[in-house]
């Protein structure tokens, strides 16, 4: 078996597959190598065992804790990726996956104090990470507060009765769970708050909630996990855009990236990294000016023609694109 692209050199084999919610599987993997990577990252997956499609997913696992390699897979009713891992994919089949990824770890925060805080499968890398701290920093004082729909939607709920936690349900809360969402009010009762580093995955306007609020109460130390991208409103002004196959127009805010810009117009674009890592996003810009921060996968000839990665693209004028 010749492996689908360059960016995926793993092969790894399913060895089962377990249903966490209604909506959400963990796929466990034997890697027949040595796989180095390091909790709270990700990889991209090649979704049916193509070039084309990669996706990015949080390796749920916990390196030198978990027996298997892990992946959490939400279903999403249009998920190209996740409907092939939940409905598809089965026991002895295999997969391949790119290098670890990703700067959202716990390894390298000095803090003796932390709290993570997740929701829904904003989860899968804070698990990671809390099962890192309890084995190899366990005089750590951690912190968890994991907000999820409802309570039948709690990721790892068995594992979760081994470590503290503040669970916190937006509907039908029952003994266990605070009702809600999570509230300053929530964030005051968490000891030393400012003192300590904080972590945060989850979708994008609740990061930004969390962010908001948790520097409103003093921390200075905050990260969160960035691939999970908004698709914000289409902007009806800004920088234009022109698309000549097939033709249409439309606009974007300055300061976006390409990928944003193509994302929130619907247009389609494949996007699995979106930090210029692997290559799925590549547009060619006919005309306009530009500046990028990556060009990591693109020869000099492509470069020269005018592709770039989208998600590594900040337009600087109007755009015309291929």
């Amino acid at each position: 078996m010749t492996m689908p692209t360059p960016q995926c050199p793993w092969r790894m084999q399913v060895h089962h597959i377990h249903q966490e919610t209604p909506d959400v599987w963990t796929l466990s993997l034997l890697c027949h190598d040595y796989y180095p990577y390091r909790a709270g990252q990700y990889a991209l997956v090649s979704i049916r065992n193509s070039a084309d499609t990669l996706r990015a997913y949080t390796l749920s696992s916990t390196p030198g804790v978990s027996e298997y390699i892990t992946l959490t897979v939400r279903r999403l009713e249009n998920g190209a990726g996740s409907q092939w891992l939940t409905r598809e994919v089965k026991r002895g089949d295999y997969l391949w996956l790119s290098d670890a990824q990703g700067e959202f770890t716990c390894d390298n925060q000095a803090s003796d104090k932390l709290l993570l805080l997740a929701a829904g499968c904003g989860v899968t890398p804070v698990m990671s990470m809390r099962r890192w701290l309890a084995k190899y920093r366990p005089q750590t004082d951690v912190q968890v507060i994991f907000s999820v729909r409802s309570p039948q939607d709690v990721i790892f709920a068995d594992e979760w009765q081994r470590y503290p936690v503040t669970l916190v349900a937006e509907q039908n809360a029952t003994a266990g769970f605070v009702p809600g969402r999570l509230t300053p009010e929530l964030l005051r009762a968490v000891p030393d708050l400012a003192e300590r580093t904080v972590m945060t995955c989850g979708p994008a306007p609740y990061m930004e909630q969390v962010e908001e609020a948790v520097k409103s109460l003093g921390v200075t130390r905050f990260f969160k996990e960035k691939f999970f991208t908004p698709v914000a409103e289409a902007a009806t002004s800004g920088l234009k855009f022109t698309r000549l196959q097939p033709a249409r127009e439309f606009y974007a805010p300055v300061g976006s990236t390409l990928l944003e810009a193509l994302e929130s117009n619907k247009v389609p674009v494949n996007a699995a990294c979106r930090a210029g890592v692997c290559g799925c996003c590549k547009t060619q810009i006919i005309s306009g000016q530009y500046s990028v921060n990556s060009t990591m996968t693109l020869t000099p000839q492509e470069i020269a023609d005018g592709f770039v990665l989208a998600c590594s693209c900040r337009p600087e004028s109007d755009l015309v694109l291929a």
